[in-house]
């Protein structure tokens, strides 16, 4: 039975990575005191003691974690955005190209993606390696998200409001924390234009970009690039590509169907002058704590679906 030493274990993510660890037999989850969640001798006791460290911290707090590893035998799945373009850290996002599955299963460090550039990674990453959408295209993306995905304090805020709290747009200065890996993992000549915009639930995500076709290339068609897609997740667990001319009910995605999954939705919308891709994930689920989960498995060699929903 393998050690897991969630830090962190009372914030969101922790939580629920902890839920999906609990009642699994192959692994065990080390527990330290709530008086000594802040004890630095106490938690790099644990780390030290566990084969699996999992951060769920801020990314100063994620840093300072690592460090405390005194042995070459503890791996770490890091959570935040602290190591996701180092090099020494494999990206955990197994879906991503051919490889990247026994990277991550090989990997003594694994930096785990945002939950907004999971969603835009996992929809325009084959357009730009099939040569669709040509790395210099001035992305746009926009991304709806739960409030969940704020922390603790966004967390309290619209639950105690006395009245519904409209969408928020934020990280206005343009310099969201999740565009490194977005603009390094696509290999994009600029960061992308990035709005995310906060909403009154409490998970559930849409990531949406929009596409000219003057400027993609000539064959990017809608069918092309739905084509594309379907192709390159054609054998994937928990990848779905819904079928091109989807109506949905109403006129209008939810972006709560995937709750409680791990899996992503990915649509394709388009005429002959535009086209609109769209990823629609839990952001608790395969953008943060499913997506650790996932990556356990695979480092512990063993089904990655394991105490993870497609469903």
């Amino acid at each position: 039975m393998k050690k897991v030493f969630i830090d962190g274990q009372e914030g969101t993510t922790g939580l629920q990575i902890c839920q999906r660890l609990s009642e699994r037999s192959d692994v065990e989850v080390l527990e330290i005191e709530p008086g000594l969640r802040k004890d630095e001798q106490a938690r790099r006791k644990l780390i030290n003691q566990a084969d699996f460290l999992i951060t769920c911290l801020p990314d100063d707090a994620a840093r300072q974690a690592v460090a405390m590893i005194e042995n070459g035998t503890t791996r770490v799945i890091d959570p935040s955005t602290a190591h996701r373009i180092l090099p020494g850290w494999a990206y955990g996002l197994p879906e991503l190209r051919e490889g990247q599955r026994a990277e991550i299963a090989r990997a003594l460090r694994v930096a785990v993606p945002g939950c907004h550039a999971t969603g835009f990674l996992l929809a325009c990453y084959p357009l730009i390696a099939a040569g669709l959408v040509p790395k210099d295209y001035p992305m746009v993306v926009h991304s709806l998200t739960g409030y969940s995905g704020g922390g603790r304090k966004a967390i309290e805020a619209y639950q105690s409001a006395t009245e519904s709290m409209a969408a928020r747009p934020y990280a206005l200065e343009l310099v969201h924390k999740h565009l490194p890996e977005m603009q390094s993992i696509c290999d994009l000549v600029r960061a992308p234009i990035f709005e995310p915009v906060i909403v009154n639930l409490y998970k559930g995500m849409l990531v949406s970009v929009p596409l000219h076709r003057h400027l993609l290339a000539p064959q990017a068609t809608p069918e092309a690039v739905h084509r594309a897609l379907s192709e390159y997740y054609a054998n994937e667990n928990f990848v779905r590509i819904i079928p091109l001319g989807y109506a949905p009910e109403g006129g209008a995605l939810d972006p709560t169907a995937c709750n409680d999954t791990n899996r992503i939705d990915l649509f394709v919308f388009g005429n002959a002058e535009r086209l609109l891709v769209i990823a629609r994930l839990d952001n608790l689920g395969k953008g943060a704590s499913g997506a650790a989960v996932q990556c356990l498995n695979l480092m512990l060699g063993i089904d990655e679906k394991t105490a993870l929903r497609v469903d």
